[in-house]
């Protein structure tokens, strides 16, 4: 019997896979496990201040970094995060790249006092559940999605070869009757992608258990649904939303990066707007649009007459939009009514602000779909929508159920609610070696 759980976390080498993982790493500490987080040289420069202080808090928190094989996997040098990749071509070398962490991990393991008793591992990283077996360790899969997302997924796989022999214009119906166009579809769903997943689901069936970055208040019928799927019903654990460790107003500044904007001047700007007013535009950190798709969204943004912060990752910060930026005076134009960040946003610092009434963001596929057809969404559509959500007449239903989802989660994550019991049965159940 161990006398602490130690938990070895892998996180996926992206955003959206490392914050949220850095959060679960933080909630299992507060709760006395120790917990072992691998990554590489720049992820962990990169979310190097959030860790820092919880570390000097005094959770029992460890980062190892291992050097990420970017020239043996054919990658330019310093790709070690999905963001960094030179174009969305290069995603499957990725995926597959980090296949070769394995040897480092190996040697890691090895050394590691004292050994963990258990693995959690991105739901990316299928290799992992190998490591796990060598060393008799159980490999639980972090899910940093939805219950929702996770039946898509299952229904991806199992229509693949349907979707394979239809045309870009035909209709597929997924769980709970999302219907989709194949040319809406991920290209890598359907091509290279598929064995990737297929090696997933695998892995995923072949573990010891799930957590899922949700509550269970929020989706009882899905959740549901995927235990009666699932091969390990009982050993389903959500935990969510993670990111509510994040009480510290740095931490909510600093995560996932430093942002591009200085955080007390983001937050005076958000005082002095009135109460749900402000639209807050953020597209991902992989989300890549053709430039007058940016173009149309920020003249929709002007067009609304709504208090704004637009936020532009690094990738779509190309020479042609800036050029726009610069002649057309986006900036004079929108002055004292919105503001431009270029670059990486403390966006929970921004969510989590009063001020804010609406949220214009991409859909989970979007992230890994690059546009190639020209804009796709005019500015009248771009204002109209805003419109609807700010001024519409389901605006105070919107806005209570928000309020309702929000208080919900709120009280998951407290001592006594689900996600809070959910993370008590997982380290006990985990606390044996």
């Amino acid at each position: 019997m161990a006398s602490t759980p130690h938990f070895l976390l892998f996180p996926f080498l992206a955003q959206g896979h490392i914050i949220p993982t850095l959060d679960l790493a933080k909630l299992l500490a507060r709760r006395g496990a120790i917990v072992t987080i691998l990554t590489t040289p720049h992820n962990a420069t990169r979310n190097h201040s959030v860790l820092a202080r919880a570390i000097d808090s005094g959770l029992q928190i460890h980062v190892v970094q291992i050097p990420f094989p970017c020239n043996k996997a054919g990658l330019p040098e310093g790709c070690e995060n999905m963001d960094l990749l030179p174009s969305f071509r290069s995603v499957p070398t990725f995926f597959r790249s980090t296949f070769l962490l394995y040897d480092s991990s190996d040697e890691l393991l090895q050394q590691l006092c004292p050994p963990p008793t258990a693995i959690i591992s991105d739901i990316c990283l299928p290799w992992t559940l190998t490591l796990a077996q060598k060393y008799n360790i159980p490999r639980l899969v972090f899910y940093n999605l939805s219950c929702l997302y996770f039946l898509c997924l299952k229904d991806l796989e199992m229509k693949g070869p349907l979707i394979q022999s239809i045309s870009d214009s035909d209709t597929v119906t997924l769980v709970d009757g999302f219907k989709f166009r194949k040319a809406q579809l991920p290209k890598s769903v359907n091509e290279d992608m598929i064995a990737f997943i297929e090696e997933i689901n695998k892995a995923d069936r072949m573990s010891h258990g799930v957590i899922f970055n949700s509550f269970e208040e929020l989706e009882p019928k899905n959740l549901a649904e995927y235990k009666k799927i699932g091969e390990l019903p009982d050993r389903v654990w959500c935990v969510g939303p993670v990111w509510l460790c994040n009480d510290d107003k740095l931490d909510r500044a600093y995560r996932g990066d430093r942002a591009s904007i200085d955080e007390n001047e983001c937050s005076k700007w958000l005082d002095e707007q009135g109460p749900c007013s402000v639209v807050y535009v953020a597209l991902g950190s992989l989300c890549n649009l053709v430039t007058g798709q940016l173009i149309e969204l920020g003249l929709g943004l002007e067009a609304s007459n709504k208090p704004f912060i637009w936020v532009i990752r690094k990738g779509n910060l190309t020479e042609e939009l800036l050029k726009w930026v610069e002649e057309y005076d986006f900036e004079g134009k929108i002055k004292g009514r919105g503001v431009l960040i270029r670059g990486w946003a403390p966006q929970v610092l921004i969510l989590s602000h009063s001020s804010i009434g609406c949220f214009l963001t991409h859909c989970d596929w979007n992230s890994s779909i690059e546009e190639e057809k020209g804009v796709v969404v005019k500015r009248e559509k771009v204002k109209e929508a805003i419109e609807m959500v700010m001024e519409g007449e389901d605006r105070g239903e919107m806005k209570q159920r928000c309020k309702e989802l929000a208080e919900m989660a709120k009280r998951g994550v407290e001592e006594g609610g689900s996600s809070h019991r959910n993370l008590t049965l997982l380290i006990q159940k985990h606390h044996q070696l």
